[in-house]
């Protein structure tokens, strides 16, 4: 078989999740025709379906050096970090990986923005689990300190009567477990509503601007598609000129508010 017909041999047996076999095709394909970066990016698909995410990195590369404007290769390297939990690089590649699919055409964009938006996600969720490990980890220390406090007055010959010492001791360990129990209640809640987020970059705005369509978007990101990739409304598909954009004022006031209501949100 000649490389085309391999890869269409492992393009079956990919959609039927026989991924190990569809693997051993798209390598065949590669011996015959070393230079076309779709094998690469078929394959590293392959190895994202298995968990071989290290493979699968090692494959986009070769696909992007092939072809740099190959938007599957860093869509599918983005889907690799995410598998190794490195959501920075995941999604700085997701994002190459949507420029590339609009100045292109191509009609996957909703599934890349789909993923930068778990991408962000799961980033999110991994600097809170963080976050939750130092303050345990800061609580058992403060435990600790009054726990030998409390051991050391009770040896001083000049120290309270031990029921006093037990007693600050314990109103001590009880501020401190009230205080980090307001601590986690506060982080619970901790969490950006999406119409904040801009519709392209899944960043919250802060120069929020509205289309004739009625969606609002980040002003330079809405400007940056109109100049790249074409004038026309990303999500509705209308004709739309830099001109017909309107500063959203009324979702810009509840931003700020949002923002200084909830610091943390610097960190989203």
């Amino acid at each position: 078989m000649n490389a085309n017909q391999l890869k269409v041999q492992g393009n079956s047996l990919f959609a039927g999740g026989r991924y190990t076999e569809a693997i051993e095709c798209y390598s065949k394909a590669m011996l015959k025709e070393p230079s076309e970066a779709k094998y690469y990016g078929n394959r590293a698909l392959c190895y994202n379906r298995l968990s071989m995410f290290q493979e699968a990195l090692v494959d986009c590369q070769r696909a992007m050096a092939l072809n740099s404007r190959y938007a599957k290769a860093f869509y599918f390297q983005g889907e690799a970090f995410i598998g190794l939990q490195k959501y920075e690089e995941s999604i700085e590649a997701l994002r190459q990986a949507l420029r590339l699919a609009n100045d292109q055409r191509l009609f996957f964009g909703d599934e890349i923005s789909a993923k930068i938006k778990l991408a962000k996600k799961m980033r999110w969720e991994q600097k809170e689990a963080r976050r939750l490990q130092e303050d345990i980890e800061l609580q058992t220390f403060l435990s600790a300190v009054l726990e030998d406090r409390k051991k050391r007055m009770l040896e001083s010959r000049l120290s309270p009567a031990v029921d006093d010492v037990e007693a600050e001791s314990e109103k001590r360990k009880e501020q401190i477990s009230h205080l980090f129990a307001q601590v986690d209640e506060r982080r619970m809640k901790r969490d950006v509503p999406d119409y904040l987020c801009c519709q392209i970059s899944y960043d919250l705005m802060k120069d929020p601007v509205i289309t004739p369509s009625g969606v609002t978007y980040e002003r330079e990101s809405i400007e940056e598609h109109l100049e790249r990739v074409g004038h026309f409304d990303p999500l509705t598909r209308s004709p739309l000129s830099r001109a017909e954009l309107i500063p959203n004022l009324a979702l810009k006031e509840i931003i700020e508010t949002f923002v200084a209501e909830h610091e943390w949100v610097n960190d989203y």
